[in-house]
Order: C-alpha cells, then structure tokens, then sequence
C-alpha cells in the first residue's frame, strides 16, 4: 500500500507498537489496530490498570513510610530543641522533588501544546478535503443545471429556427443527445453526494473534544504548579499549617497524575498500533460509513500507480462528447446563420454555455484527481501520528514525573514539618501591646511590687 506523501511511521510508533499485548486472561493480543474486538479493548485497558497499579503501591508505600516515621522514631528528651539528624536533608529532598515537579509541569505545557498542535492539524486537513468534495458536488451540480436549461431553452429554440431544414435539425438534435449524455456522465462525478459521512462533521466534533481535552490538562497543570509553588512557600516560612494543606493537595494531584498516566498510556499504545498500519483501518472504516465502493476509497487513500482512476472512463466519454458538440455547433454556425440569421443568437447561447462547461470540466477533472484528498490524508496522519502522539509521550513523561515528586514530597513533608519550631500565636504580636500576654504578666508584677 502507498504511504501518503510525507508521512512515515516514526521511530517511537515502531517501538510502542512492538511492545507485547495481553487481555484481562494474560493471553497474548495482536498488535493489529482492532478496537472494535473485546480482547483488544481489554488489552488497552489493561495498559491503563497498570498506572492504577502504580497508584495502589505508590499509596501503599507511602502509608507504610509514614507509620514507620510515626511509629518507630526514638522519643526526644523533654524541653530538647536540637533538630533531629538528617532533617535539613529531608528538607533539601522535597525541595529538589518540588523542582523536578516544575520541570515535569514544563515538560507537560509543551506535550499538551503538541498534542493540540496535531489534532489541529488534522481538523484542518478534514475540512480542506470537505471543501474539496463540497467543490466536486457543486461544479457537477451547477454544470449539470446549465447543461439541462441549454437543451430545454437554446437547442429547443434552434430547432423550431432551423425546421425547414432536416440535415440542420438532425446536427441540433445529435448535439441534444451529446449534452444529455455529458450531463449523465458528470452527474455519476459527483461520489459523495447524499453519503451520511462528513469530514465538517468529524473535524468540528475532534475539535470540540480537543478543546475540552487541552483545557483539562491546562487546568491539571495549574493546579499541580500552584501546590508546588505553596509548598515551597510553606517550607521557607516554615508554616505548618500551609504544609499540611498542600500535603492534603500533594495526594490529590497524585491521584490525578497516575489516573491521566493511564489515559496517555492507553492512548499513544493504541495509536501507535493506528499509525503503523493506517490504510486498512480508514478504508474498512470509511467504505462502511459512506457505502463507497472500494475502488474509489482506494484511488483516494492509496494513490498510486496500481489503483486507476475509477472516474477515468466517464471523464473521457465527457471530453470527447464535449468535443462533439463544439464541432456540431460551428458547424451550424457556418451552414446555418447565413440562411437562418435567427440562429445566431442561441448558437452563441450555446458556445457561451459550452465554455463554461469545458472550464467546469478541467477543473473537475483536477478536483477528481487523487493528490488534493490524499494530500489531506497524508496531512492528517502527520498530525495524529506524529505531532499527538510526540505530545501524548511528553504528557505521559509529565504524569510519570509528577507522580515521583509528589510521591516523594508526601514522604519528605510529615518530616520536614515535624523539624518545625513551635508555633506561638502571639509571636508576632507587638511587645508593647497590653493585651499581649507577656506585658500583661510584667504589668501585674510592676504593680505587687509598689
């Protein structure tokens, strides 16, 4: 099969779609692009139970390190304000985990901009085609409608001009004949015609799930900054209550950073296995949504010298049915308007209508040809297979690297908080304040002792 112009399947699409495939039965599943088959669904959400996997050890694991710090450490003496040893280490430990977060959040901007780089890219090569074919069904239409008022207005009114003479009206109606079979002819042009499949249709729905798909990493991304950012800020001021809230906050986004984990997971194993092979699946796909023969669907989406045009056969029997009457009309024009001078006017009627439709014609004939559509096709595959899916990996690379940081931020915060000085409400209270209780006693004392 011909690979559209452009488009290979990338390096990173060949490693994915090689890695092995199991179902809910651990059976082996091919990696052929089948979603429609259970044991392949089961395959891909298989690959998304494993970032629930990661979630349920992660959890466990940082449980069981919390219990053992609360639990297991040695009592301090009484009154002891030394910081026990290695706290500053733990400290530095969430701070640089926080900043690999930052990093991971960087990472994830750009896969999310990627991502909605190539679908972009493939509304809009959905929507050239459906210009395309829109083009195709308006010329046929607009020609066909010009060919049929030229037979019932202009060759009609040759005919009744041209009555008195029989070999006269004979040419008039043979030229009838060739515009009726012309416009026969161009109306089996006109392929996608009342086929329930729309490329607007598709691209305006791929663009609205994208839309909401962007902004919900958009927003997943904010949130995970703004923890990160607070709980620095709770580090430096040493503020236990900040920490707390943003440890409450650090488990929430790790719930959401494996779970989005999943998803990309699936997604990009699942495209990948898409854009290996993409030819069979879109015509399969397509010939049972629009009920197009395979012959056409195939000179489309293949586009190479082993498939024929399946138009070629109409556009010929057009062309030279086109020449015939071109060649019947001047012929009139030089035996007919010197005896008929009234025939001058619909003959010109006539070649007026003729031009038009020739131009109509070439560019029919260019809009047919299938390098416009699978120019559009090849443009929609790089945009799915190269551009998404290169998104889709920076994003898993975000999930993995924030699920590791906040991982090892919920592990380093309970101890770091716990190296904080006691909080004193009125530490910041105004030492010449009288309602502050130290002034208050001092006062009391000033006064016994008069």
């Amino acid at each position: 099969m011909g690979a559209p112009p452009g488009y290979r399947p990338s390096a990173w699409v060949h490693l994915l779609h090689q890695l092995p495939r199991a179902d809910f039965q651990l059976r082996p599943v091919p990696s052929g692009f089948a979603p429609q088959e259970q044991e392949y669904q089961q395959a891909l959400l298989l690959v998304a139970a494993l970032a629930g996997l990661g979630l349920g050890l992660s959890l466990i694991f940082i449980a069981v390190y919390l219990i053992r710090f609360c639990c297991c450490r040695p009592p301090e003496p009484p009154g002891s304000k030394t910081p026990s040893p290695g706290g500053g280490c733990v400290t530095w430990s969430c701070i640089v985990a926080l900043l690999a977060g930052c990093i991971g959040i960087g990472i994830g901007f750009y896969g999310n901009s990627e991502t909605s780089d190539g679908v972009s890219q493939l509304s809009s090569a959905l929507l050239h085609a459906n210009h395309t074919l829109s083009a195709i069904d308006h010329l046929v239409l607009e020609t066909v409608e010009r060919l049929g008022e030229a037979v019932r207005t202009e060759l009609t009114t040759l005919e009744e001009v041209l009555e008195p003479r029989t070999e006269l009206v004979a040419a008039a109606r043979g030229a009838r004949r060739q515009a009726e079979a012309v416009a026969q002819q161009l109306q089996g042009l006109a392929f996608w015609q009342g086929v329930p499949l729309s490329p607007l249709q598709v691209a305006e729905d791929v663009s609205f799930v994208e839309e909401y798909r962007w902004l919900a990493y958009v927003l997943l991304l904010l949130l995970e900054l703004l923890v990160c950012l607070f709980t620095l800020l709770g580090l430096a001021k040493q503020s236990k209550w900040l920490v707390i809230v943003m440890t409450v906050m650090s488990l929430l986004v790790l719930v959401l950073s494996w779970g989005s984990m999943g998803l990309e997971a699936a997604t990009a194993v699942g495209l990948s296995d898409f854009c290996s092979n993409p030819d069979p699946y879109v015509l399969n796909l397509t010939q049972e949504e629009t009920g197009l023969s395979s012959d056409i669907l195939s000179y489309y989406f293949l586009c190479n010298q082993a498939v024929s045009n399946p138009f070629q056969q109409r556009l010929t029997l057009s062309q030279r049915a086109l020449a015939n009457i071109h060649s019947q009309l001047l012929g009139l024009e030089r035996e007919a308007v010197p005896q008929f001078p009234s025939a001058q006017k619909p003959l010109l009627s006539l070649e007026e209508t003729l031009n038009v439709t020739e131009g109509n014609f070439h560019q029919l004939v260019a809009l047919l040809h299938c390098r416009g559509l699978h120019k559009d096709y090849g443009a929609a595959l790089r945009g799915l297979c190269e551009d998404a899916l290169e998104g889709l990996l920076f994003l898993l690379l975000f999930s993995l690297l924030s699920a590791g940081a906040l991982a090892t931020a919920l592990c380093s915060l309970p101890r770091a908080w716990a190296l904080f000085p006691p909080s004193d409400d009125y530490d910041d209270t105004d030492d010449d304040d009288p309602f502050n209780p130290q002034e208050s006693k001092r006062f009391v004392q000033w006064q016994s002792s008069i």
